[in-house]
Formats: structure tokens, C-alpha cells, sequence
């Protein structure tokens, strides 16, 4: 039951094969079982079930409130969550419980979902890894596939337990383990510069950004607030689909959220693409990317141009510079964001008493780790009053120039446009961190930030397996709030693929450096 997708879920818990209770109950053992992983950063049994017998009381009656009734989902833990520690794997905000919920969390609660849990993340969410948060790093649940133990020859059995793991990707690596590993049926991430599609790639499943302004943002703890977009994570398109329906629309609480009300949709079977043009940037042809996702990339394509649909390369010329740009602007936000935690209103607070100063600096160098102080320093220099023209007034210039070949590109008649994700399936995590955290961010944003910068919606679509055994994905990009057409193409690309199931081995692993999962209830 665990296995199947969240529609057929649904439809054994309208039909009574299974209940809400059980199904909860099944998903919590499993996260136990699977603890070893790091997925989850508080995991809320007590109020779980509690949601779970609600819902089985609202099936007896016969009055589920839809499809995600009963659903086991989790919650990437910069989302704010009523009654539940909220930490964003940082020191300044351990013990941080919140006063409401962001939207996206009570519009799940309404359609009455049951929250397991918060998963988790790179500190703020600044990383591709979800190695650098304070809870510990990701395990890639693929790491403990049979696929990926056939193709792996390791020296020794230690080895093979305790270095040959491979990360998740990030930010939202912990939501990405939790639906691989089957412990939830769709969760929430962030998406900046693509923390959702990333990690997706790497674990095996379909990670959504929505159109920017398509889903709210309030509640979600800000890092870039003009990119910054809840990204959502499911086992399948479908499913991605039924999670939009139930999230997108205007929020009066979030002025960037789209005034028009959102209607909900099914995807339909495609049959014929004769009717689409799908575009194929070249400069998606990315130093470092591997032979085996060129590869893959070029099947995808030619799969298209034998079904029909016309094929064309097309030319985003100014996504060279949006890395960079990228950098310039997402520091310079994140030095205005985090500059509210100073110790005073909320979040840790240092015992230095010397001065209101050494207070607030004292309280920074504890909360924030190297990475997040980094940031911060990059994004103050680049706002200085001798630096700002120079550099973020630039900056947002060629964000514009990034966007408007988008806008030319979708204007020439092309649908969609068919890039790879990453530019290679997950590395071993002792591999992973002999690179600087900006390193690997300035590689690993490189085919998904784009999107971001031009707040269009993206999917990974998981497409193959790489000769290690691990998941490849591929990255469709649509036009402004095309997520109809942008997830009836992958939902007809998914069903192409065929791509296999995780055969995840699970077994009995104690790293004690893992356990600090803790338990948590609505108050």
C-alpha cells in the first residue's frame, strides 16, 4: 500500500481496503525503520494520528474532504507549522515553535491531509546537498537500493555501510528521501535556485516549481523573496497534479500570489504529440555534464521526434551569466533576510551582555553556520553604496535579459523546453564535501536557477538509471502558468520512460550521530 501512487491510495481509503489510522500508523513505522536516513528533523506522531482519526471519523460519515483525506505527507522544516518546532536546521531557530501555519501547510490540514513530520534541509536552505544543516546530512535512500548494492563493488562491508552512501541533492533532500523511501506521499520543499528538482533528480521521484506567484509564500521562511517558490515532491506527475490543485490560487497574505482564482485539473492521457514543439537550449550543453545524461537527454529527444512532436534547438543566450547573476542577487537578498535574527524577538539569543552590539554578534556567530555568514557578508558587500550599482543594479539588468529570452524562445512557437536536470546522478557524500559549499551550489544550480530567475515552472521528471544504479532526471521548463500543458507532456514522458521502482533494502542501521529525531504535537 506504502508502494502505491497518492490517487490510488485515496481510492482504497474511499473504498475501506485500508483506513486513515492504518495507513498513518504503517508510514510512522516505516520512518523508524528507515530513521537512518536523516529525512525527518521532528517527526509529530501524537498529532498525526490524532489527524488520522479525524479522518477515518469524516470517511465513517461518509464526508472526506477530498482527495488528500487521510493522505500521510511532510513538510520541509522552513515552512511554519502551528504548535511544531519550525528550526531550518539552524541553531538560531532551535526550539523555534511558530504562532500559525504558512498557508501551503493549512491548505494541506484543510483538505485533511495528515502532517507526519518536518524533514530535513541544508541550514536555511542554502545548499545542494542537505549536507550543512545542524541535524546532520541526507542519506540518498537509493544508497540501500538492490539497484544501486548490484552495481556497487565496495573494498569492504564497512565501506559500503559507512562512506559509500550518496547524497540527496538540496535543499529539500529530507522531503526528497522522505516520498523515495516511501515514509509519505507527496512533501513540500522550497525552491530557489532549484532545491526542489535537484534532489528530486537525485532520489528518484518528480519534483514541481510552480509558475512564481502560483503558490503563496506566506509562511515560508524567506531566502530569496523574489525567487523563493514552495516546490512540491510526489512519486508521480499525477500526483503532482493533485497536490497543485489542492495549494495553488491567491492568498490575501501573500500580495505576489495571482489575483485570478485557480481551477484544479486533471492531466488527460496525451496520445498525440504531432502538435508540440519542444525546444532544446544549447547552452544547456554545460561544462561537466556527464556522458551518460547527454545521452539520456538525447534519447528523450529523439523519443519526441519519433512520436511526432517537432524538435528544435533554440538559444538562450545571456544563461551563461545567470549563475553569477544568480549569486549577486540571492546574497544580496539573503543579507536583508537574515538580518531579523538578531537575538531580541525571537530564536536563539546569546548570554554575551557586554552590549546591545557584541549581543547581536555574538548571537549571529552562534546561530548561523559558516555558510549562512558567508552569504551574508557576500550579499552586505554587494550592497554597499559604492558596490550597488556595479553589482546587484547590474545584476537585476541581466535577470531581465535572462527572462526575456525565455519570453522569445516561447514566442517563436516552442511549448516546452527539455533540459537535464543535473549534471550527473548523486555523488558519495565524502566525495561531496571535499568541494566548498558555493562550489557545489554555483555547479549544481546551474541547469535549474534559470527558471527561478525567469519564475517560470519546472519539473524533473525521473527518466533512467545510471550504470552505478542511481536516478537520473530530466527537466522540462513551461511557459507562465502552463502547469496544465507543462504536466500533460511529462505525464505522457513518464509514462514513456517506464522508469523502475526503488527496490529499497531496509535494515537495521545505528549512527548514533542521526538520532535526534524528536516528537512533536499541535498544541
Amino acid at each position: 500500500m506504502l508502494r502505491a501512487s497518492l490517487r490510488e491510495v485515496s481510492a482504497a481509503l474511499r473504498e475501506g481496503r485500508v483506513t486513515p489510522t492504518e495507513l498513518c500508523q504503517r508510514c510512522l513505522s516505516l520512518i523508524k525503520s528507515t530513521k537512518f536516513l536523516n529525512a525527518y528533523i521532528t517527526v509529530a506522531e501524537e498529532t498525526a494520528l490524532k489527524q488520522a482519526e479525524e479522518s477515518e471519523k469524516r470517511y465513517r460519515r461518509g464526508q472526506p474532504l477530498g482527495v488528500l483525506d487521510g493522505i500521510p505527507v511532510a513538510v520541509k522544516d522552513n515552512f511554519n507549522t502551528a504548535g511544531i518546532e519550525t528550526t531550518c536546521a539552524s541553531n538560531m531557530l532551535k526550539g523555534y515553535i511558530s504562532p500559525y501555519n504558512a498557508t501551503v501547510v493549512q491548505k494541506l490540514l484543510d483538505q485533511g491531509a495528515v502532517l507526519l513530520g518536518k524533514t530535513n534541509l541544508d541550514e536555511f536552505a542554502m545548499g545542494s546537498g542537505s549536507t550543512d544543516g545542524v541535524f546532520g546530512p541526507v542519506r540518498n535512500p537509493w544508497s540501500y537500493s538492490r539497484q544501486f548494492k548490484e552495481k556497487s563493488v565496495p573494498k569492504s562491508h564497512s565501506e559500503d555501510e559507512d562512506s559509500n552512501w550518496v547524497i540527496t541533492g538540496g535543499s529539500s533532500g529530507g522531503s526528497a528521501a522522505a516520498v523515495s523511501s516511501f515514509t509519505c506521499f507527496a512533501a513540500l520543499g522550497s525552491d530557489t535556485g532549484g532545491s526542489t528538482r535537484n534532489p528530486a533528480a537525485h532520489c528518484g521521484v518528480v519534483g514541481l516549481k510552480p509558475t512564481y506567484g502560483l503558490i503563496s509564500r506566506h509562511g515560508l521562511i524567506p531566502l530569496v523573496n523574489s525567487m523563493d517558490v514552495p516546490g512540491i515532491l510526489t512519486r508521480c506527475v499525477d500526483d503532482a497534479a493533485v497536490v497543485l490543485g489542492s495549494l495553488a490560487g491567491h492568498d490575501p497574505k501573500d500580495p505576489t500570489t495571482i489575483q485570478d482564482n485557480f481551477k484544479p485539473f486533471e492531466l488527460p492521457d496525451l496520445t498525440d504529440v504531432s502538435k508540440l514543439s519542444i525546444g532544446i537550449p544549447k547552452e544547456y550543453h554545460a561544462p561537466g555534464l556527464s556522458s551518460e545524461i547527454l545521452a539520456l537527454w538525447s534519447k528523450a529527444t529523439d523519443l519526441f521526434k519519433n512520436a511526432g512532436a517537432k524538435v528544435i534547438e533554440v538559444s538562450l543566450p545571456h544563461t551563461r551569466y545567470s549563475i553569477v547573476c544568480y549569486h549577486v542577487l540571492c546574497t544580496a537578498e539573503v543579507a536583508s533576510n537574515m538580518a531579523r535574527f538578531d537575538g531580541l524577538e525571537y530564536g536563539h539569543r546569546s548570554d554575551m551582555n557586554k552590549s546591545t552590539e557584541s549581543m547581536y554578534a555574538a548571537t549571529r556567530r552562534e546561530g548561523f553556520n559558516d555558510v549562512v555568514r558567508g552569504r551574508i557578508l557576500s550579499g552586505n558587500y554587494f550592497l554597499l553604496k559604492q558596490n550597488y550599482e556595479n553589482y546587484f543594479v547590474k545584476a537585476q539588468k541581466v535577470r531581465r535579459l535572462i527572462a526575456s529570452d525565455f519570453v522569445k524562445v516561447f514566442g517563436s512557437g516552442v511549448d516546452i523546453l527539455l533540459t537535464p536536470t543535473t549534471l550527473s546522478d548523486a555523488v558519495p557524500y565524502m566525495e561531496f564535501i571535499k568541494e566548498d559549499n558555493r562550489t557545489r551550489s554555483a555547479q549544481d544550480d546551474i541547469l535549474t536557477q534559470a527558471a527561478n530567475m525567469a519564475g517560470l515552472p519546472a519539473i524533473n521528471v525521473p527518466s533512467g538509471l545510471s550504470e552505478r544504479g542511481l536516478p537520473i532526471g530530466l527537466q522540462f521548463i513551461g511557459q507562465s502558468f502552463q502547469e496544465k500543458q507543462l504536466l500533460t507532456v511529462a505525464k505522457w514522458f513518464e509514462k514513456q520512460v517506464k522508469f523502475p521502482m526503488i527496490q529499497l533494502e531496509v535494515k537495521r542501521h545505528d549512527h548514533s550521530a542521526f538520532q535526534h529525531q524528536k516528537s512533536a504535537s499541535f498544541s
